[in-house]
């Protein structure tokens, strides 16, 4: 039987159409897309609070539905990728961190399924897409008004484990300070966890009483420390400033629903997810921003602070990206 080059054009298209992962052609159709994280930590957890906020915010705004794990081990972090995949689940989130390999290999395992992950590797194939944390430019920015904030001149600051994204996140936080403060001392504590407030406050203590009297945390349990003390601190990811008034005077925050929307569009628009979505954590984005009273730092400060800030934004200046281990 002859077909006509219209009807040849059509079975082409539907052809082209079948090839598509199942989890695009599903998005193709009306409807919020299906998303399910697997969170290894509790989600009042600092940093999964953020992007478990910004999944609530998606769901509420039709842009998604959001189901979810939390706690999940290293041990188990597999079998929940592949639960929530089995489920239907258009997209999985979780982050690799502690488990690269293992989720690589269920991405692999999963082709019509997308994948985004917080990870220190790049992207793979056409289903599995990374993120890295960059509320660095804030950190940089409450640096600067932590350069004016110190008595002592060392300043301290207590992360979670030596990955690239916390590196770099700290090394923002002391290049700011060195705008303001060229003659500042800097003093670091890794605590092995992402939730341990306890160690991270014994962290703290331990800077404070070898001279720091303003504490950067990437960590929570670091502004109880600084409380308990008597001295300052930034916060990160989130706002600290109610919870610790007096003691916590800038905060650099996260927002993650840029990079929610970024890869929703794509899988809506059948666009492969293998790709780096970190630039959307970029300021430039609306990713990150510095919150912090104008009552508690110096006016010259805050001018300066804006000033770069504006910069930033504009894109006339660019935050250091340093992810070599802080001394």
């Amino acid at each position: 039987m002859r077909i006509s080059p219209t009807r040849r054009t059509l079975l082409v298209g539907a052809a082209a159409t079948l090839a598509l992962p199942a989890y695009l052609r599903r998005a193709q159709a009306q409807g919020p897309v299906r998303v399910a994280a697997v969170h290894a930590s509790p989600v009042e957890n600092a940093w999964n609070s953020r992007i478990h906020l910004a999944m609530r915010a998606a769901a509420d705004a039709g842009l998604i539905t959001y189901d979810f794990s939390e706690g999940v081990s290293a041990t188990d972090y597999p079998r929940a990728m592949r639960q929530f995949a089995d489920a239907g689940a258009q997209l999985v989130w979780g982050e690799a961190y502690a488990v690269e390999r293992e989720a690589r290999e269920v991405a692999e395992d999963y082709p019509e399924t997308a994948f985004l992950m917080g990870s220190s590797g790049g992207p793979q194939g056409d289903n599995f897409g990374v993120f890295g944390t960059r509320n660095h430019e804030a950190a940089y920015l409450a640096g600067m008004l932590a350069g004016a904030m110190s008595e002592t001149g060392v300043f301290g600051s207590v992360g979670g484990y030596p990955i690239p994204e916390v590196n770099l996140l700290i090394n923002a936080y002391r290049f700011g300070v060195l705008e303001t403060k060229p003659d500042a001392r800097f003093l670091n504590g890794f605590i092995g966890a992402w939730f341990d407030p306890a160690r991270a406050k014994e962290a703290a203590i331990a800077q404070i009483d070898s001279g720091a009297d303003v504490l950067f945390g990437e960590r929570i349990g670091t502004a109880d420390g600084a409380e308990e003390r008597g001295v300052k601190a930034i916060g990160s990811l989130i706002d600290y400033t109610e919870r610790y008034p007096g003691t916590v005077f800038a905060n650099a925050i996260w927002h993650y629903d840029p990079t929610i929307a970024a890869i929703v569009a794509d899988i809506t628009a059948g666009n492969p997810v293998g790709r780096d979505y970190t630039e959307y954590s970029f300021m430039r984005h609306g990713g990150n921003a510095v919150i912090f009273s104008e009552d508690d730092v110096p006016a010259e400060a805050a001018a300066a602070m804006h000033a770069r800030r504006a910069e930033i934004e504009a894109g006339d200046f660019e935050v250091p990206i340093d992810e070599s281990e802080p001394a």
